[in-house]
């Protein structure tokens, strides 16, 4: 599974951001455990934040002047947040950027890790480390679904529970691009509302 995922990610080109205005930038890890059973490990942000307080998200942050690149914002907020060392990173490649509530330009890069890490949550603002198998979220079992409005059209975004974790969105937006790239037979659809989906006036 790992070499198809390798295979997909490399091959993949990102959506391109349907938007005039330039943002801050910011960017996050989307750590992959190299494992036959590959896990996406995710953190819980501390509650005191300013922003995203209490939130499951990848690690990642803002731009600094002195990163080369995006790349290495990425391992650069992964160090610092959860103590993952820059070299046991494989960099495979991006997903699409997104525009964050706050007005930040954020870019996902997929990377492989080990599996036998022990993650170091920097308690100022990682509350704490968890993974979740990738298969997890390949049958969407989502909770709920919430509709967001942005860059014009609308997104239906899942929210899922897993343990005592709760992935929602854009957090949830990026793993769900992940999961219809590696699994073929995902299909989940952000544009379109599930059949279950509610429309509160």
């Amino acid at each position: 599974m790992l070499d198809e995922l390798l295979h997909r990610v490399r091959g993949y080109s990102p959506r391109p951001l349907e938007t005039e205005r330039s943002f801050p930038e910011a960017a996050v890890l989307v750590p992959i455990t190299r494992s036959d059973e590959p896990e996406l490990v995710l953190t819980l942000r501390a509650s005191g934040l300013s922003t995203h307080g209490g939130e499951v998200a990848f690690p990642g942050g803002r731009r600094d002047p002195e990163d080369r690149d995006l790349v290495d914002t990425a391992l650069r907020e992964a160090e610092e947040e959860i103590g993952l060392p820059p070299g046991l990173v494989e960099v495979v490649g991006p997903l699409s950027s997104l525009v964050s509530r706050h007005g930040i330009q954020v870019t996902p890069y997929v990377g492989l890790v080990p599996d036998y890490v022990e993650y170091k949550a920097n308690d100022a603002e990682i509350a704490s480390v968890f993974s979740v198998p990738l298969e997890f979220f390949r049958s969407d079992p989502r909770e709920m679904t919430h509709r967001i409005d942005y860059l014009g059209r609308s997104w239906y975004v899942p929210s899922y529970t897993y343990g005592e974790y709760r992935i929602w969105g854009l957090t949830a937006i990026m793993v769900v691009e992940l999961v219809n790239l590696v699994f073929d037979d995902a299909q989940i659809a952000l544009h379109q509302p599930p059949e279950h989906f509610i429309h509160l006036r």
